[in-house]
């Protein structure tokens, strides 16, 4: 489940000096609002701002036992995705400024920010290789070495990326082979696309060339990431909006050259989607899902899983290692409210096995009331994790006590 960032931010979130205010989901547009076979089920939350809203404290946040939360940066006003380049410094997207921010990391808070990206629209996905920044806007990727000053332009590599719809954020990361993936999502619930490129996962080289699909049928699949020891691509898929509290789940999914998985006729393990709008080509919705690849695991609907990252550091403890942490956003579609909390993805011998709460306290226990939005995850180079709220404009670090 995913909703259009802009549109929510700016036509439904109210945050205050005086206490808490309602906040309930932007009209549906005609792409995403609920036809006569759907399920309308809205839910009403409240986002509690005390004073400065950026003051919301880490107290309230709660990790396992021998963990602890600070505050990494704040008055960062929207950031969104992160990366970090071989020397430690993260990387901060933020999409309602059009800019990319960097820090360096002292003594376990953000030092010597600076800007180095600006006046680019809509940039949301990040990535770092050999020296090379790479952006994402909704329609291309830029490059730029990490070499050159400020003011050096971006090369544009990527262009005529579909047009947005509903989910207008694409994320990048470049894989084991030196591929430039892009995820691109859907415009819609359920729909013809216009593109072939829609509710898919791209691979390129790293300048651009040679684009071509890699896998089908995603709806929104922004997180994604590599296995530390199978090498096999893992990314977390959304499920549609407007069809009840728990349907479709959010699917964990190893992302295979060639594979369909399913959107928009089928979801969870290959089961037909009763709301969907027509049959498939050539073949009926229940042939079709046959073939199609299920999820490995599945999770509570409408969470809203955004970033993705695998932990391949030391210094958390054993079973730690090779699993995946994974920002779940949170409902807006959903009562009582999913999400709003970091996950941990646990792996064994490269499969997955379960999920497990790993950040929580963005909600109250009632499901009615949360505090911040979350965004972008990323293991930063002391092995510690760093999130982002980028409706409280904070990056939060968890670190493992000694």
């Amino acid at each position: 489940m995913t909703h259009d960032f802009t549109t929510w931010r700016t036509g439904t979130l109210v945050l205050g000096a005086l206490g808490a205010f309602a906040c309930t989901s932007a009209r549906p547009s005609a792409s995403t609002a609920p036809d006569a076979r759907q399920v309308s089920v809205t839910s009403t939350l409240l986002v509690l701002a005390q004073g400065d809203p950026g003051a919301t404290p880490a107290a309230r946040l709660r990790a396992p036992n021998g963990f602890t939360i600070s505050v990494f940066a704040r008055g960062l006003g929207g950031p969104r995705m992160m990366a970090v380049d071989d020397a430690g410094v993260v990387y901060v997207t933020r999409p309602d400024s059009g800019d990319v921010i960097a820090f360096t990391m002292r003594d376990g808070e953000a030092q010597d920010r600076r800007t180095v990206v600006r006046d680019l629209e809509g940039v949301h996905g990040v990535a770092v290789h050999e020296d090379m920044l790479y952006v994402a806007t909704v329609h291309e990727v830029y490059r730029r070495s990490l070499r050159d000053g400020p003011g050096d332009s971006l090369q544009r590599i990527v262009s005529g990326l579909p047009d947005a719809g509903q989910h207008p954020n694409r994320t990048v990361a470049i894989g084991p082979d030196s591929m430039l993936y892009v995820s691109v999502g859907s415009t819609c619930n359920r729909c013809d696309e216009p593109d072939k490129e829609h509710a898919t996962m791209l691979r390129m080289a790293s300048d651009g060339s040679g684009r071509e699909i890699l896998s089908h049928g995603l709806r929104n699949t922004i997180g994604f990431d590599w296995h530390p020891g199978t090498g096999a691509l893992w990314g977390m898929d959304h499920g549609s909006d407007w069809a009840g509290n728990d349907t479709p789940p959010e699917e964990l999914n190893e992302l295979r050259a060639g594979a369909h998985y399913g959107w928009p006729w089928c979801h969870s393990d290959r089961q037909v989607d009763a709301l969907r709008n027509r049959e498939p080509d050539a073949t009926t919705a229940e042939a079709f899902c046959a073939t199609t690849t299920a999820p490995a695991l599945t999770y509570v609907a409408h969470s809203a899983p955004l970033a993705m990252q695998f932990y391949r550091d030391t210094v958390f403890p054993a079973r730690f290692r090779d699993g995946a942490f994974i920002t779940m956003r949170g409902s807006w579609n959903r009562e009582p409210a999913s999400g709003y909390k970091v996950v941990f993805a646990r792996f064994d011998n490269g499969t997955p096995t379960a999920f497990e709460d790993f950040v929580t306290g963005f909600m109250s226990p009632d499901g009615r009331t949360h505090y911040g939005r979350l965004a972008g995850l990323v293991v930063a180079g002391d092995g510690s994790v760093l999130f982002a709220d980028d409706t409280n404009g904070i990056i939060y670090r968890v670190t493992a006590r000694n």
